[in-house]
């Protein structure tokens, strides 16, 4: 296991930088996700602290010891590839046994550890096909038993289950959070799929544009965003948003009209008094849409199903509110509820999230 500080780390091509000052520290035996739209940063940053991409400035710190200029090789880490990356002429075992053997280990400590490596990834069976013999969730397996076989301080996966389907990244997000708590190593994954972020990490690291937006527990993220951009980005579907303006505020108490969708009273509680006037930012997660609502509900509005998922255990309805985008609400008991249907909905106002005109959150 080891810890990792990354201090003012920044990436440039040319006059052109990727990653801006980056700050992180990384205790020991965390599983880290970094996760943000194509583009963000995250694998090129994981590449730099792997050492394949070279730092422009700032410093990498492993224990406590400056790895900035350290060779890839030097730094005690193992990286698995989106590609699986084997030898397609070797078998499993060989595939396996690879790294010991270009570290010069001798025959006899490289047999024990590739058996202990196939048996904790249930790969004993297969130590003798070739990789085309193997599904994709075998091979990510191999790929991933290569990083272990070499016992290194820090795993670093760079979207390790983009190639699967999904019943594949079900089985193989399992097996990656076995794998941590029964290594117990440091694990910094890439992803930008928000379920295997949510599942997998101690902490989740947001980016976006080479900068990092939010750094928490996946929880605390999801329900306690620093800004709109967190708040949209975590999530599926997305948090729906309304422009809302300050109609009064008394105290901690603000009363809001939600021009949107036609409420002309919703309060809110807030922790600063804000100034009568103001333009905000409404945002409310589909789960916190009150449907069916009575008529006598002072911040009820109507609204005309676009598009309805029904998924069993729970149910989307895409609705239509006028504007250019639609208005989700989730409810786990609209069996019945169907395209072109209305509905009379309330916002609830305890789960309401507010924005300033910057995208900064109002607390």
């Amino acid at each position: 296991m080891a810890n990792l500080a990354l201090q003012q780390l920044t990436k440039s091509f040319d006059q052109n930088t990727v990653i801006h000052g980056i700050d992180l520290a990384i205790e020991n035996g965390e599983f880290i996700v970094f996760v943000g739209p194509s583009g963000c940063g995250k694998s090129t940053l994981l590449r730099m602290i792997a050492g394949l991409e070279a730092i422009s400035e700032g410093s990498l710190l492993i224990d406590g010891q400056d790895m900035t200029a350290r060779n890839a090789a030097d730094r005690g880490i193992a990286m698995v590839f989106q590609s699986y990356a084997l030898y397609p002429n070797m078998s499993v075992r060989a595939n396996l046994a690879y790294p010991l053997e270009m570290a010069k280990k001798k025959k006899n400590e490289i047999t024990p550890k590739v058996l202990d490596v196939a048996q904790k990834l249930h790969l004993t069976e297969l130590l003798d096909r070739l990789p085309r013999e193997l599904s994709g969730g075998q091979r990510q397996r191999v790929a991933i038993g290569r990083a272990i076989i070499r016992e290194p301080k820090i795993f670093l996966f760079d979207e390790p289950l983009s190639n699967l389907d999904a019943e594949l990244r079900l089985q193989m997000r399992i097996e990656i959070a076995k794998l941590h708590e029964a290594l117990g190593n440091t694990m910094i994954y890439v992803t930008h799929d928000q379920l295997e972020a949510m599942t997998l990490a101690d902490r989740i690291v947001v980016f976006r544009d080479g900068r990092i937006e939010q750094v928490g527990k996946p929880l605390a993220i999801y329900h306690d965003p620093n800004n709109i951009f967190v708040a949209g980005f975590i999530g599926s579907p997305r948090m729906n948003f309304l422009k809302a303006r300050v109609s009064a505020c008394h105290g901690t108490q603000l009363q809001l009209e939600v021009a949107d969708i036609g409420v002309k009273q919703l309060i809110c509680e807030v922790q600063s008094p804000i100034a009568e006037g103001t333009e905000l930012t409404l945002g409310i997660r589909p789960e916190h849409v009150i449907s069916q609502v009575s008529g006598e509900q002072i911040n009820a509005f109507e609204a005309t199903i676009a598009y309805a998922e029904h998924l069993g255990h729970t149910h989307y309805l895409y609705l239509d509110i006028g504007g250019e985008s639609m208005f989700v609400l989730e409810d786990r008991n609209a069996d019945t509820l169907k395209t072109h249907a209305s509905l009379r909905l309330a916002i609830d106002p305890q789960k309401v999230l507010l924005f300033d005109a910057d995208g900064a959150r109002v607390r």
